[in-house]
């Protein structure tokens, strides 16, 4: 059965630009590097022609990840996010108990997550603990250092 990922249109966007970035730019240059080495003539002990025909199963195997992705991408239709739960793309303001300390993030898909960006997995811990809370919830969120508590302060788009 497919594994059927959920994306906004910015995620799905950059995960086609990488398939055509690999594609276009990459493929063939690792196809100039086999043929180069190819020309060095006996391929059982050309270390070149190795290592760029492992380049190449490596990319087209990223390629093929990627093209699964999307595949089996699913766009979120952000207009149509309730607001009153969290879920994936629900932008969520929420309260560390223990230090007191307020967060802001978005929940997204997991090849989405940027940190630096405030965007978190939908699949992380924080993420799993936080789906399907309102707002005033506390959501027990199990870390390598124990159970940590978040309040759930505030739930936008």
């Amino acid at each position: 059965m497919a594994n059927i990922s959920y994306y906004t249109q910015e995620g799905l966007d950059k995960l086609r630009n990488e398939v055509k970035q690999l594609q276009t730019v990459e493929r063939p240059k690792i196809s100039q590097q086999i043929a180069e080495a190819r020309d060095k003539g006996d391929l059982s002990e050309n270390a070149e022609y190795d290592a760029a025909k492992e380049a190449q199963g490596l990319l087209e195997a990223r390629i093929a990840k990627l093209e699964d992705l999307i595949a089996n991408g699913r766009l979120i239709d952000e207009s149509q996010i309730d607001t009153s739960k969290v879920y994936i793309l629900s932008k969520v303001k929420i309260k560390h108990l223990k230090l007191k300390k307020d967060f802001e993030y978005t929940l997204v898909a997991e090849n989405e997550a940027d940190i630096k960006l405030g965007k978190i997995s939908i699949e992380s811990p924080i993420g799993k603990g936080l789906v399907g809370k309102e707002i005033g919830d506390i959501a027990d969120v199990e870390t390598p250092n124990g159970v940590v508590q978040f309040e759930v302060l505030g739930i936008s788009r």
